[in-house]
């Protein structure tokens, strides 16, 4: 198994190249990157200060010389072939450096690390909720199936998978905020949060998060319930099982003894694979609620065309799923004693 998980691991070194180089082959032929935004700004400042858009500069619509283009090239880096440029940039990330904003100019690095708990705090939240609600109700629903408690709460979990997070999270702010004023409008914290205690800030952060916390976790329920539910109701049909009760062990320790260790597997399957969207978040949910957060910061960043920013992003994002990848096969490993990797 040892040797298992370390050519895993070494899989990732070639696996995230390959991500990288494809994303970073892409910033480099879509339009309207650095260059081209300071040229847009540049015209439209001398178009508002009473210039011509059509006479300004050396090349009529150009608003910079050449010799500017090549400079802003230069100190961007896009004046070097596509390899030698990402091979530089490689560089730059194993030594730890993620660049700079093309937008803001603040270290990438910088940037991520200022909203990391942020999104760590809404994911860690949801996949508590998401596992400790779908395990018992998959649970509940295959011990009960196709009893009155069964159908009402498909009923429900469909409803919310039908909804998207971020439409739901719409829906509860009209509601729930602008109409009767029961939770924030946004963001994570109040106005006057520094000038409260410790428990008045504990408050704050709890009312701040209700919202935004459903919204998250509103569409999961289903997929997790009913895996759990149908993984369940698989085992308990099985030899093993049946056998067990007609030789007189109780149904309930059947149940939680010898049938729920093996339905847990497929649940196992998906753990580790929810670290990266523990970190990465949901940018339409952050938007609705503006929360700075990961998310967020990526969604902005593609629409700003600030390529450190989105590689610096891709480097932990594409980091973390590959890494849960094989936590997923340690999961699977630990929960399935018959699992033997070679």
């Amino acid at each position: 198994m040892t040797a298992y998980f370390i050519r895993r691991l070494l899989l990732v070194i070639p696996t995230f190249i390959g991500i990288t180089i494809m994303v970073f082959t892409i910033t480099r032929f879509v339009p309207g990157g650095p260059i081209e935004r300071i040229i847009s700004d540049t015209r439209a400042m001398q178009t508002g200060q009473g210039g011509s858009s059509t006479s300004s500069g050396p090349s009529g619509g150009q608003p910079l010389s050449e010799e500017q283009i090549q400079k802003l090239k230069e100190y961007y880096g896009f004046d070097k072939p596509l390899l030698t440029s990402y091979f530089l940039w490689l560089s730059k990330v194993l030594q730890g450096d993620l660049g700079k904003s093309t937008r803001y100019y603040d270290p990438v690095w910088d940037m991520i690390k200022e909203r990391i708990p942020i999104s760590l705090y809404f994911g860690i939240l949801s996949l508590i909720m998401i596992y400790g609600v779908c395990i018992p109700l998959g649970l509940a629903k295959a011990v009960r199936h196709k009893t009155g408690f069964d159908n009402i709460t498909s009923i429900i979990i469909f409803m919310g998978y039908a909804i998207p997070g971020w439409v739901a999270g719409v829906l509860m702010l009209v509601l729930f905020s602008s109409n009767y004023d029961v939770f924030p409008l946004g963001g994570l914290v109040s106005e006057f949060f520094e000038e409260m205690s410790l428990f008045e800030k504990a408050r704050d952060i709890a009312w701040h998060t209700i919202l935004p916390l459903f919204s998250y976790v509103i569409g999961s329920f289903t997929v997790m319930t009913l895996l759990m539910k149908n993984t369940l109701m698989d085992n308990l049909s099985s030899d093993y099982v049946r056998t067990a009760i007609a030789k007189g062990l109780p149904f309930k320790k059947a149940v939680l003894n010898h049938a729920m260790q093996n339905s847990l597997i497929p649940i196992a399957t998906s753990f580790g694979n929810n670290i990266s969207i523990i970190l990465m978040g949901s940018f339409l949910i952050e938007k609705v609620f503006n929360i700075n957060g990961m998310g967020l910061l990526g969604y902005e960043s593609i629409l700003d065309r600030d390529y450190p920013v989105v590689m610096g992003i891709l480097v932990i994002s594409s980091l973390l799923f590959m890494v849960g990848n094989i936590l997923s096969d340690l999961c699977v490993a630990f929960v399935d004693p018959r699992v033997r990797f070679k």
